[in-house]
C-alpha cells in the first residue's frame, strides 16, 4: 500500500512538472508570437510613414513652393506665412504643428502624438535637405499633381499611425465638444485659410489652392480606402434562407445572420420573427447582388452603408471575369 501511494505521488509530481513545463512553453510561444506581430506592425508603420514623408516633401518642394501655391490645413498656413515673411517653411511646419500635437498628446493618444512629431520633423528635414526637382510651372498641373503627391504623403502617414498635418487633431477635439462633424470643421478651417490667401496673395492663387486641397483630399481617401470601396449590405426579407444560399453558394460571399423581429401593421405592434442577413461586398458587386435578390424577392428591404476597411472573413479580391 505504501509503495502504491509513493508511486501515485511520484506520478502526480511528474504530471505537475509536465503541466508547468507545457504552460511555460505556451507562455513563451505566445509572447514570441506577440513580439513578431509588434515588430511586423512597427516595420509596416515605418515604411508607410517614410513613404508619406518622401511623397509629401516632393509635393511641397517639387510643385507648391516653386510656384508659390498653398494647401489647406497647417501646411497651408506654413506655406502662406513663409511666402509673406520669408521664414523657412521647414521651420514653420514644425512650429505651427506643435500646439496641435500637444493637444493630441493630451486628448487622443500619446504614442500617436509622438509618432506624429517625429514624422513632421522628418518632413521638415526632407523639405530642407532633399534636392527635389521643380517638375513644372504649369499652374493647372501644379494644382493637380502637387495635391496628388501631398495627399498621397498624408494618406501613407495616416496608414502608418501618424499625421503630417495637425488640422485633423483640432477637428477631432472640436467635434467632441460640438455638434459639428470633423469634415465640416476642416472645411470651415480651410475656407478661412483660402480667404486669407485671396487677400494676401491673389484670388487666382486661392482658387488654384482650392484645387490642390481637393486633389489632396481625394488622394487621401483613395490611399485610406483603397481601390475597392466596400459596402455593408443588410437584407430583410421573408425569403432570407433562399437569399442566404444565393449569397454563399452562387455569389461565393460570406454572410452573418441576425435573429430579429419585424414590426408591421398600423401601430407596428404585430411582430414576426425574421432572419436579417448582413454581408460585405465591393462596389463592383452591388449591382449583381441587387439583381439576384430581386429575382427572389422584389420587396426585400435592402440597406447599404459604406465600409472603410475590412479584415479577415470571406472578403477577397475578385477579377472582372467573376462578374
Amino acid at each position: 500500500m505504501l509503495s502504491f501511494l509513493t508511486e501515485r505521488f511520484k506520478q502526480h509530481k511528474e504530471n505537475e512538472e509536465y503541466y508547468k513545463l507545457a504552460r511555460s512553453r505556451y507562455v513563451i510561444a505566445h509572447e514570441y508570437y506577440r513580439f513578431r506581430i509588434s515588430v511586423r506592425q512597427a516595420l509596416v508603420s515605418l515604411i508607410f510613414v517614410s513613404l508619406g514623408i518622401i511623397s509629401a516633401g516632393f509635393g511641397l518642394k517639387g510643385f507648391l513652393l516653386p510656384n508659390q501655391f498653398i494647401d489647406g490645413g497647417v501646411t497651408g498656413i506654413s506655406l502662406l506665412v513663409s511666402l509673406k515673411t520669408a521664414i523657412s517653411v521647414s521651420i514653420l511646419i514644425v512650429v505651427i504643428n506643435i500646439p496641435f500635437l500637444i493637444l493630441a498628446y493630451k486628448q487622443i493618444d500619446r504614442r500617436f502624438s509622438v509618432k506624429s512629431i517625429i514624422a513632421i520633423v522628418f518632413l521638415a528635414l526632407a523639405v530642407y535637405y532633399i534636392p527635389y526637382p521643380t517638375v513644372t510651372n504649369d499652374r493647372l498641373l501644379v494644382s493637380i499633381f502637387g495635391g496628388f503627391f501631398l495627399g498621397m504623403g498624408i494618406g501613407f502617414a495616416i496608414r502608418g499611425g501618424a499625421v503630417l498635418d495637425g488640422t485633423e487633431v483640432l477637428a477631432i477635439y472640436i467635434s467632441r465638444r460640438s455638434g459639428l462633424s470633423i469634415g465640416e470643421i476642416i472645411f470651415a478651417f480651410n475656407i478661412v485659410i483660402f480667404s486669407f490667401a485671396a487677400v494676401l496673395i491673389s484670388i487666382e492663387v486661392a482658387m488654384y489652392s482650392i484645387l490642390i486641397y481637393l486633389a489632396a483630399s481625394k488622394t487621401i481617401d483613395f490611399i485610406l480606402e483603397g481601390v475597392e470601396e466596400y459596402t455593408g449590405v443588410t437584407i430583410i426579407s421573408s425569403h432570407s434562407d433562399e437569399i442566404r444560399k444565393l449569397i454563399t453558394e452562387k455569389l461565393n460571399m460570406g454572410v452573418t445572420i441576425y435573429n430579429g423581429k419585424r414590426g408591421y401593421g398600423k401601430n407596428g405592434h404585430n411582430l414576426a420573427e425574421i432572419e436579417i442577413i448582413y454581408t460585405v461586398v465591393t462596389r463592383l458587386e452591388i449591382s449583381k447582388l441587387k439583381t439576384e435578390i430581386e429575382h427572389i424577392d422584389p420587396n426585400a428591404f435592402i440597406i447599404m452603408n459604406t465600409v472603410r476597411d475590412t479584415k479577415g472573413g470571406m472578403i477577397k479580391k475578385r477579377t472582372l471575369k467573376d462578374f
